[in-house]
């Protein structure tokens, strides 16, 4: 068990942060988020599962306590899923008698995928007046339609957890003004209790460094993917798409380098294979920090290889972001919020197929005076409009709407601390 090295602060408040999708800190979002609110004086724990290389049960980063959960299995089918979560909701509220006995929580904040979390909310909720905040990443009934093809029962389950979810949250955040929209319509979540708070990269860290040549492998032109692989992702696209050009178009001197990880990993690889682009594509697994900096600083050109649908037409993508904090252009098919979010940066390719994603990628790679213009967009707007320095004070502005008391106790602390 780690020690605490550094005693957190509780002045402003105690925090609860659960999530069940990814670990933390592997999970920028919600790492970005816990260490705002720990520099604003909160103290924070987080409850999350195991994974990515961070399977500790328990320790503390920053300052701030992780209590990590195993998992039984990572799902792909409904009963899966149903195991899974099941498993997740039972794990995560014993460790939260675990953080309340030892620490105590003013606020349970919690981060979907699944939308079960509330039920242990609601305990807290119901018997102790602790506040709840609901933290949107994903829209879940569109995401099983799209993962399953069909609605039917669980899509009306899934529906039915979100509106309960909504409607117990004492506010709830979101990641895009669709996702407010959502939320205050379906949700009843009165306006002034949803606070859109978007998930910009750091851009005192985010920056780009020197390529490697190497990741080139011999080719002219690198194109670049970052992000999960799942079905819903379309990076089975991206590889086909890459097929197409260098089978088709006969381009030689395009190499591909997808960085991540995801239940689409191993299948996804053997597609690579059995399609012999072996020599064109590879998959560099999850990196992060001065190796993803210099990945992507390598690249020529981004690629959200993500297909319109009902889930991704919805939603803002970190992918757009960081490819936009770097100055990197990219293609991407027509999705209403990745296109509002991306304006010129990048390319639209209007058919959804894995032959007009390589001819776009074979166009724009072509045009280097596009390019410069589209990087040099890119760069201008993320530092004007895309910064998470800016954008954590909206998730302190929701805090101090939540525990006023708490925060005002805590701005003051803070105030009358001695400067180190």
């Amino acid at each position: 068990m780690s020690k605490e090295a550094v005693a957190p602060r509780s002045a402003a408040g105690k925090v609860l942060i659960i999530v069940e999708n990814l670990p933390v800190p592997f999970d920028r979002r919600v790492w970005q988020e816990a260490t705002a609110l720990h520099g604003a004086g909160y103290e924070v724990s987080i409850i999350c599962p195991k994974g990515k290389g961070h399977n500790e049960s328990y320790e503390v980063l920053n300052g701030i306590r992780i209590y990590r959960h195993a998992l039984p299995l990572e799902a792909s089918g409904v009963l899966q899923y149903a195991v899974e979560y099941s498993f997740a909701l039972f794990s995560e509220f014993f460790l939260s008698l675990r953080v309340w006995r030892r620490h105590g929580f003013d606020l349970i904040h919690a981060c979907n995928p699944p939308d079960l979390i509330f039920l242990i909310a609601l305990v807290y909720k119901l018997f102790f007046g602790k506040k709840f905040l609901f933290d949107q990443h994903d829209i879940n009934p569109e995401l099983y339609e799209v993962k399953f093809g069909r609605q039917g029962l669980v899509h009306f389950v899934l529906r039915l957890l979100e509106r309960c979810t909504y409607r117990l949250a004492d506010g709830s955040l979101a990641t895009s003004e669709a996702l407010k929209e959502r939320a205050v319509a379906s949700g009843l979540v009165p306006r002034d209790r949803v606070w859109v708070v978007r998930s910009f990269p750091d851009l005192d860290r985010f920056q780009r460094s020197l390529p490697d040549p190497i990741l080139r492998r011999g080719h002219k032109y690198l194109v670049g993917y970052v992000g999960i692989m799942a079905e819903q992702d379309g990076v089975e696209l991206l590889v086909r798409a890459m097929a197409h050009v260098v089978k088709v178009k006969g381009r030689e001197d395009i190499g591909c380098i997808v960085i991540g990880d995801g239940p689409d990993f191993d299948r996804l690889r053997g597609l690579m294979a059995e399609l012999g682009l072996g020599d064109h594509m590879q998959f560099a697994g999850y990196l992060s920090g001065d190796k993803l900096f210099s990945a992507l600083s390598s690249c020529d050109i981004g690629v959200i290889p993500d297909p319109s649908n009902v889930c991704n037409d919805k939603l803002s993508m970190n992918k757009v972001f960081e490819y936009m904090a770097l100055g990197l252009p990219f293609v991407q098919f027509d999705l209403p919020q990745a296109k509002a979010d991306a304006g010129d940066a990048s390319m639209i390719v209007g058919s959804p197929t894995p032959e007009a994603l390589g001819d776009g990628m074979i166009e724009l790679l072509g045009d280097a005076d596009r390019r410069e213009q589209m990087a040099a967009y890119a760069i201008a707007r993320a530092h004007r409009e895309f910064h998470w320095k800016v954008e954590k004070q909206t998730l302190l502005e929701a805090y101090g709407t939540l525990l006023p008391a708490a925060s005002e106790k805590g701005t003051a602390a803070l105030v009358d601390a001695p400067q180190q």
